[in-house]
């Protein structure tokens, strides 16, 4: 599959999101396995690392300054600001002022001069998007992030924020089971040439097959506070899974090689970022833009995964209010 673009610069369908060599899915893997595993991921070819000031309360970030320092060159570098830890819990604040602080220490933990990417990690809805997105543009002015993206927000705030300055890319989560951006956003990313970045490509693990219910998973991981990997919203969506078994067979790959690819085929724009700590999977992940889908089989995938088939919001209550994506 030919390669995606996030401000004119190439890059392979399929980059890597870091957040949980730090945290949220349970323990994560020592310092020095994941500088292995980045290392191996360079091996491997990825060229698009995604991070966050929020990942690991800045640990992310640190992990990757000291991984690929030596490596800059080979990769484009995706970070985050707007959302921070501050005094051990999760902050929203899109102020222009706290923007300039946590690109001044995301550059210090990443030990760059400058990253190539910088997204608004969450609209802070006490702060009007043009005056955030200002403050981005002054730092692509100075030199310090390269362009701006835009994460968890609507099409409505993604032309607000586009006509202050261009948007580069918005993230958002987008796979079989989490369908909104086809809403409205997904459209108007392709109308305004703004790369679609989706993380969360596998469900958070349920699309790959490996995933049961929250009872299955450790404490500290984030899934089991979440309503679809609750016990009975599970079971129910687990049902669904047959579809994708039986075609991942036909095929001869996996369960989240066939969700990777039906993502690729929903536009040229569109560029996954699924997560993990293992080789293994890394590597049946980038080698998932190998596989072509039919119109009958997308047609089937798209069926059986309708909105209204999936059991349960993606998020709890308290951080649904959060966010500014367009809901079924």
């Amino acid at each position: 599959m030919s390669l995606r673009s996030i401000a004119d610069k190439k890059l392979k369908p399929i980059g890597l999101g870091c957040m949980n060599l730090s945290h949220a899915y349970g323990t994560p893997p020592s310092e020095k396995e994941a500088i292995q595993f980045l290392h191996q991921a360079i091996d491997l070819g990825v060229d698009h690392f995604d991070t966050a000031a929020l990942y690991g309360f800045g640990n992310n970030e640190k992990l990757l300054g000291k991984a690929l320092k030596s490596h800059r060159n080979k990769f484009f570098l995706a970070s985050k600001c707007g959302m921070t830890g501050v005094d051990g819990k999760r902050v929203i604040d899109g102020r222009p002022a706290t923007i300039r602080a946590t690109i001044e220490q995301s550059l210090r933990n990443l030990q760059t001069d400058v990253i190539d990417l910088y997204y608004l990690h969450r609209w802070d809805k006490n702060v009007p998007i043009e005056d955030s997105v200002g403050e981005l543009a002054l730092l692509v002015t100075e030199g310090k992030i390269k362009a701006i993206g835009l994460s968890e927000v609507s099409a409505v705030t993604l032309r607000k924020a586009h006509q202050v300055h261009p948007i580069a890319a918005l993230q958002t989560e987008y796979s079989l089971w989490t369908r909104n951006p086809e809403i409205a956003v997904l459209n108007t990313c392709q109308a305004l040439d703004v790369a679609f970045v989706a993380f969360s490509p596998l469900g958070r693990g349920f699309l790959s097959g490996q995933v049961q219910d929250s009872n299955s998973l450790v404490q500290g991981d984030i899934r089991k506070g979440m309503p679809r990997f609750q016990p009975e919203q599970a079971k129910l969506n687990q049902e669904l899974l047959s579809h994708i078994s039986d075609m991942s067979l036909t095929l001869n790959c996996s369960m989240a090689q066939l969700s990777l690819a039906w993502l690729l085929h929903q536009g040229n724009h569109v560029i996954p970022i699924p997560g993990t700590t293992q080789l293994s999977h890394l590597s049946e992940n980038i080698a998932a833009s190998k596989i072509s889908l039919s119109e009958k089989q997308l047609a089937l995938l798209d069926n059986v995964f309708d909105y209204k088939k999936i059991n349960g919001p993606r998020y709890p209550a308290a951080t649904q209010v959060e966010i500014d994506t367009e809901e079924f």
